[in-house]
């Protein structure tokens, strides 16, 4: 997994949209909360997506984009966000590039996805790394990082 102080690894994935989404649009210009979760639909991952989605705001609030992670498809990435109406960006990583990218290694025998989450500063830099089961405490530890990189 990615240490604190490195830089946002270069990626590229398509949104449920069909919108690319790349790294360096972010570089230099906001914040990235990028959260990485297991599957869609799932009853962990709907409470992480949806805690993520009642707290967008504020979010905004500290000008960071958030970015949700996994490994299913665009197609069911562009059903769960509009059942669930997520306000932003689910990217797909079937092949799983991103994780790779991200240095995360798979859980139980390489079956499943981590559940990881990842903020970024403005210049880029890693300043959380979150790995850990509870699915809505991902949302506090990114917002409470956050806080404090903009009062510091």
């Amino acid at each position: 997994m990615l240490k604190v102080g490195e830089q946002l690894p270069e990626f590229e994935g398509i949104d449920q949209q069909g919108n690319s989404i790349n790294s360096k649009q972010f570089i230099g210009k906001q914040p990235v909360v990028l959260f990485f979760y297991p599957k869609n639909f799932t009853p962990g991952c709907t409470a992480e997506a949806c805690s993520f989605r009642d707290k967008y705001e504020d979010f905004l609030t500290y000008g960071a984009q958030v970015i949700g992670i996994s490994s299913d498809s665009e197609k069911s990435h562009e059903k769960f966000s509009a059942n669930y109406r997520l306000p932003y960006p689910l990217l797909s990583d079937q092949d799983r590039t991103l994780q790779k990218a991200f240095k995360i290694t798979p859980q139980f025998f390489g079956i499943l996805s981590r559940r990881v989450t990842f903020v970024f500063n403005q210049s880029g830099t890693l300043i959380l790394a979150h790995s850990g089961i509870n699915p809505t405490q991902h949302i506090y530890r990114a917002l409470k990082t956050l806080k404090a990189q903009s009062v510091g």
